[in-house]
């Protein structure tokens, strides 16, 4: 049985139940997720390990077809085909459940979306008054924290880490993404109350995949107003001060190519096409750096430098 879905501006046509609701509306591109077989697999396997070495458990190779052989571990393996639009895959034995479904919607995701000519980037993105606020910056950087802190003001999550960006207006559309945030076990119950409940995922230091309800995690796409880039943790650790900056255009390009979601994909062609992206996004959108104190006491003082900053714009 085969069932819609629309994430991240996306139609997915997919053979496995996604556990979330099954929505058919407009859409940017078409992704199939199909059930991949053993033998192509294993095929798929070897050659990846000859091209990575015969010592190196393969994570992300293209293969001689064109397509995208992805492996986590002995968790899950994927073919991405070589024009983007389906992906094959299936959970080694003991494995799957959330765990499969956030590989699959991130990291195998972005190799299909990076064929098919998209950017997506490295983003944790809330909304405020009907548009979309976005936070850039590598994994353990924060994102997700200072989301949870405006979820738990009230403001909704519109997609955590994966962010699709189209034209639209003067500017660029925000697409949701599942509607779920992955957190520490530690900021969660702290931000969003001790009975929250999630899924931990051991392939991501343990963190928990909270879902959201549809008051938390907006649906439709919002115009995006502004993104804020996030410095590495240890660089703000003893900053006690709150502060944001306008970046100068080089380093916001820079900031935005550093921070693509998918680095696996590296050939000329799509290394200049990011680097157009970046342009035309630096040009277009508001870009500001923050630095703040990483306490979980300090992240209300930093949602309302935020909110005040936002209010200027």
């Amino acid at each position: 049985m085969i069932r819609t879905y629309c994430l991240y501006g996306l139609r997915l046509r997919s053979e496995w139940p996604i556990p979330w609701t099954a929505l058919s509306a407009g859409h940017l591109a078409e992704v199939s997720l199909l059930r991949g077989a053993a033998p192509r697999f294993a095929t798929a396997f070897e050659e990846a390990r000859a091209q990575a070495g015969a010592a190196v458990l393969p994570r992300a190779v293209r293969l001689s077809d064109g397509e995208t052989y992805v492996r986590w571990s002995d968790r899950f393996e994927f073919l991405v085909s070589a024009d983007g639009r389906a992906i094959e895959g299936r959970a080694l034995p003991g494995h799957g459940g959330e765990a499969f479904h956030t590989h699959l919607l991130g990291q195998v995701l972005s190799v299909a979306l990076v064929r098919q000519g998209f950017e997506p980037l490295h983003a944790t993105t809330i909304t405020i008054d009907g548009g979309a606020i976005a936070f850039l910056g590598e994994s353990g950087f924060g994102k997700s924290s200072l989301a949870a802190a405006f979820l738990r003001a009230g403001h909704g999550i519109l997609t955590d880490d994966l962010l699709m960006l189209s034209p639209g207006g003067e500017g660029f559309v925000a697409h949701p993404g599942p509607p779920r945030i992955k957190l520490f076990p530690k900021i969660a119950r702290t931000l969003l109350g001790p009975r929250v409940r999630g899924t931990p995922i051991p392939t991501m230091a343990m963190k928990l995949i909270v879902p959201l309800g549809r008051q938390q995690a907006p649906g439709a796409a919002a115009p995006l107003k502004a993104i804020y880039v996030l410095g590495p943790p240890d660089r703000a650790r003893s900053r006690a001060a709150i502060v944001i900056r306008r970046p100068s255009m080089r380093q916001a390009c820079l900031a935005l190519i550093r921070n693509a979601f998918n680095t696996v994909v590296t050939d000329p062609q799509r290394l200049s096409r990011q680097f157009a992206f970046s342009v035309s996004v630096a040009a277009s959108v508001r870009i500001k750096r923050i630095a703040y104190p990483r306490t979980i006491a300090a992240l209300p003082r930093v949602r309302a430098a935020i909110l005040a900053d936002v209010a200027r714009l």
